[in-house]
């Protein structure tokens, strides 16, 4: 018998397994040969867990055996679904959705009113799945990158009174971090009421996992970056992966969305990688033509899903990056 509990920290390497395991399977399925590395290094567990340990489940054979897991975050009022995987002897026998049930459990106990989950467009399974949950497809996803060539990091300009400078948040005192979160979420609030990105923040400061790129001019902040680096974060080998990013949807301007990714571009080549992942939802359409201006290609297509309130929230104009995988 399979039964779905929540995840111990015991379990933690045996999820990461199966969550490789069964993605290895899909893409050897899809492409005829098995990835070495079926996230190129990126790990998406441990730091999750810590993060939201309630919102981390596994289905369990007789209790000894760890045979599907599933990831599920929220950032203030949206919850975020997955990772999930199963694995291959298991599968079609409705373990998938015993996690999906248990996920938006949590998701009832947390009250978010927006979920949703990036999956693979081109997989009828996978969507019929999250559409039985009351998931709707609504846009592309599309995940850019660009390669940064070899060159020294530029220096920091001679600070002008009038124009934005970046800081990383990683620099400030921690009584300075707990009031910056306050001022971050008044930004992510205009772009979804409720939305709250201070775990992320949080988690990235406190575990080293990369830095948190913050665009001011004078007391204001303008937007900021949520960047990972390669180690024990999102980011794959050899890149840095932007994992959130907004400008002050009040303060909507491309210029700071330029300074900002340009940030991210000399944070990258500072810590010597060869180029940055920016995965962009199309529908913020402003933002996704400028990467493609920039010279960032893209590297694959996701679809986004949702269920809740204000599914087509997005404005097209608005300067945001966030990757719901």
């Amino acid at each position: 018998m399979v039964k779905v509990r929540k995840v111990r920290k015991g379990d933690l390497a045996r999820v990461r397994e199966v969550i490789e395991s069964g993605f290895a399977d899909y893409f050897e399925r899809q492409l005829g040969s098995r990835p070495r590395q079926v996230f190129g290094g990126a790990q998406y567990v441990h730091h999750r867990w810590l993060m939201e340990p309630w919102g981390c489940f596994v289905a369990e054979e007789n209790d000894t055996k760890i045979v599907g897991a599933s990831i599920a975050i929220t950032w203030g009022k949206v919850g975020i679904f997955g990772p999930v995987a199963v694995l291959t002897p298991y599968q079609n026998q409705k373990i998938a959705q015993s996690l999906l049930k248990a996920s938006q459990g949590f998701f009832d106990e947390n009250k978010v009113t927006l979920q949703g989950l990036a999956t693979f467009y081109g997989n009828p399974k996978h969507l019929i799945l999250y559409q039985k949950f009351g998931f709707k497809p609504k846009g592309l996803i599309a995940v850019t990158t660009r390669s940064l060539e070899r060159r020294e990091p530029t220096p920091p300009a001679r600070p002008s009174r009038s124009a934005p400078q970046v800081r990383h948040l990683s620099s400030l005192k921690e009584a300075q971090k707990k009031a910056m979160l306050g001022r971050l979420r008044r930004i992510t609030n205009r772009i979804y009421p409720g939305l709250d990105l201070a775990k992320e923040v949080e988690i990235v400061d406190s575990l080293a996992l990369g830095d948190v790129l913050l665009l001011e001019r004078e007391r204001q902040v303008l937007g900021f970056a949520i960047c990972h680096t390669p180690g024990t974060s999102e980011a794959p080998h050899g890149a840095l992966y932007v994992k959130f990013l907004a400008v002050d949807p009040a303060r909507r301007r491309p210029e700071y969305f330029a300074q900002l990714l340009g940030a991210a571009e000399e944070m990258a080549v500072g810590a010597g990688l060869q180029r940055i992942i920016a995965p962009v939802y199309t529908r913020y359409w402003r933002a996704y033509q400028t990467l493609l201006a920039a010279g960032y290609r893209i590297d694959m297509l996701l679809v986004r899903m949702k269920r809740g309130k204000k599914e087509d929230y997005e404005r097209e104009d608005d300067f945001v990056l966030d990757d719901w995988r």
